[in-house]
């Protein structure tokens, strides 16, 4: 049901993807205006009297639709504000004369009113002057009530004038209390659309705290792992690619890579490049950070093993990975006040970006910190103390395969 309630809203209103939440709420307005004042005039069909608030119904109701049309079609919303609001007052004034003045119900709608004129502006200068025009109109009606009684239709006895106020009143309630929920649907829509970007870009709770106290306190981590991947021949492999080709290809490969992160419980940091950064026990540590590591590294690499044994049966060249992972402390957070973006940093980034490049292309490279955290759990080769850039040497390990998958494999054989 909210799915079917999403896409009719969707198809009336505009997409909340393409359509900017001022351009819903103005669609969504005028076709909910333009609907109940030519809904209105069905009521006063029988009532020859009331032709002229007939007529002003049916008029202003068609209007309301034509300005809908050319908001929703045409996106001249921008545009409409002025023409929108004083027909509006210009309608409600009217009305309210030939409807007994302030001794009947219809000058209620200027509430109705003014909560659209007041949620539609958008700046605060038009707010102020929509409020002082809506003032001035109810002043004047006042105004004009008291001078020149005559000027204004009274009702023929009191119970029509019963009927008219509580239907009128009513209906207003009715009215006003749509237009808030529709509203409060596009701002909910809006909303949602924010909060789901906003967790795309930083993890669940450090979001969270960023909306709470507009700030993110870095966060020190005793224990968790680095992965760090780059393709092997990427620069000369990218110049048989288009810049648009490359691009579609690269999202291809790290969308993947998203994906693999997600179900093993790591949390992206960035790309950079053709490079791709995650860490595992951040922002909620945890003892399984190594392994959790480990097992995405191999499923990446099993991937891109894949994808390049296709391209090269096709005759097409393809990159290969390089894995390095490493395991320590480090610290997290969100720094600056503008395109926040969580990072870590620490020597353990440092040197499991090391790992990484002193791998092997299609090799998963682990330091002996992240080997003594996983060995038992995955088939490792020690590689010796290999030196790495800035570093010196380091103990490194391949990780060759899973021993629970292996020792599987046996039993069922």
């Amino acid at each position: 049901m909210l799915k079917l309630f999403n896409n009719i809203t969707s198809t009336l209103f505009g997409d909340p993807r393409t359509f900017p939440l001022e351009h819903r709420l103005f669609n969504t307005v005028t076709l909910l205006s333009g609907v109940s004042n030519v809904g209105g005039t069905f009521a006063l069909v029988n009532q020859p009297d009331h032709m002229t608030v007939l007529v002003l119904n049916l008029g202003t109701g068609l209007v309301f639709l034509l300005l809908y049309y050319l908001s929703r079609r045409r996106g001249w919303y921008q545009h409409l504000y002025w023409p929108f609001v004083l027909m509006i007052i210009g309608f409600l004034f009217i009305n309210s004369m030939k409807n007994a003045g302030t001794q009947g119900g219809a000058h209620y709608y200027f509430i109705a009113g003014l909560v659209m004129a007041v949620v539609l502006s958008g700046k605060a200068r038009r707010t102020v002057a929509a409020i002082f025009l809506f003032g001035v109109a109810t002043v004047t009606l006042a105004v004009i009530e008291y001078q020149h009684p005559e000027w204004i239709t009274a009702y023929s006895n009191d119970r029509e004038r019963f009927l008219d106020v509580m239907s009128n009143l009513l209906f207003a309630l009715v009215f006003t209390g749509v237009i808030v929920q529709v509203l409060a649907q596009n701002l909910n829509q809006e909303r949602r659309n924010s909060d789901q970007l906003l967790r795309n870009v930083l993890p669940e709770s450090v979001a969270l705290e960023l909306k709470r106290t507009e700030r993110v306190q870095p966060v020190h981590y005793e224990s968790a792992s680095v992965l760090f991947t780059d393709f092997v021949g990427f620069t000369q492999i990218a110049e048989n690619f288009t810049p648009e080709e490359l691009v579609a290809e690269l999202d291809t490969c790290f969308s993947q890579f998203d994906q693999i992160t997600k179900r093993h419980g790591l949390e992206k940091i960035k790309t950079i490049g053709d490079a791709y950064l995650a860490v595992g026990g951040v922002p909620q540590a945890n003892q399984s950070h190594a392994v959790d590591c480990v097992r995405a590294a191999l499923e990446i690499q099993q991937l891109i093993a894949g994808w390049r044994e296709n391209a090269l049966a096709a005759n097409r060249p393809y990159w290969q990975v390089r894995i390095g992972i490493h395991s320590g402390d480090l610290v997290a957070g969100v720094v600056g006040t503008e395109k926040f973006a969580y990072d870590v940093w620490g020597d353990t980034v440092n040197t499991a970006s090391r790992l990484e490049s002193s791998g092997v292309a299609g090799h998963v490279n682990i330091s002996r910190a992240t080997y003594e955290l996983v060995k038992g759990r995955f088939d490792c080769e020690y590689r010796g103390r290999v030196t790495a850039k800035n570093k010196g040497e380091i103990d490194m390990y391949f990780v060759q395969s899973v021993i629970e998958r292996r020792s599987a494999r046996n039993a069922n054989g």
